[in-house]
């Protein structure tokens, strides 16, 4: 928590540092072939990060403390904790390639987000598939929500099915931008989909027992 923390502050450092250097009009977002089609005012472009780094980790923070279940996320709390700091890591990597994309550094927008979404998604797979049944965290349908066994059994095969994401993910490293963009994007929708249906399956097999 703290490393993380320390994270954030170096984006409002980085945002105080690069403020001079920065258009008035900086581009904040890209489409799938790798096009800017967003743009903000520099303050917003510098600053907006870091402040929903900080809001989403304050958010982190409180979830252990609001939750009713709030034992069983002790019970994952290394990999609650792990996540946390994957997810800063995450904003922060975004926020780099963002600047530097405005102080005239191009690249491939979309072969370069791709490891990061491999090891965001990789390390989700691990957070799900040691998650213990709460309100925040994982992949919660009314059947998991309802159900230790389901829960359990749907998180097992949505943590592996998130790793594998990652390790697709990581392919669009080698692809155009679309392709990139398709390669991280599409697997994760069915995979998540697919284990809301599963958590159904199980739950209606219970009941039927």
């Amino acid at each position: 928590m703290i490393f993380a923390w320390l994270i954030v502050l170096a984006s409002f450092a980085l945002a105080i540092y690069f403020y001079p250097q920065m258009p008035e009009i900086v581009a904040s977002h890209w489409d799938a072939n790798g096009n800017v089609n967003g743009y903000m005012s520099k303050f917003w472009g510098l600053f907006l990060m870091p402040i929903i780094a900080t809001v989403m980790l304050l958010f982190f923070v409180l979830i252990p403390k609001l939750d009713p279940l709030k034992k069983n996320i002790e019970k994952f709390r290394k990999d609650y904790d792990g996540f946390i700091l994957i997810i800063i890591l995450f904003l922060f990597y975004i926020y780099m390639l963002t600047i530097l994309w405005n102080i005239d550094y191009r690249f491939n927008i979309g072969q370069m987000l791709a490891p990061a979404f491999a090891v965001l998604f990789y390390y989700m797979g691990v957070l799900v598939e040691n998650a213990k049944r709460n309100w925040f965290i994982g992949i919660r349908t009314p059947w998991t929500l309802s159900n230790d066994k389901v829960w359990d059994k749907t998180h097992k095969l949505g943590g592996k099915l998130f790793n594998i994401s990652g390790a697709i993910a990581f392919i669009g490293v080698f692809l155009s931008n679309y392709l990139s963009f398709l390669v991280v994007i599409v697997p994760v929708i069915l995979f998540s989909i697919y284990s809301i249906i599963y958590s159904y399956i199980e739950y209606k097999k219970i009941v039927k027992k």
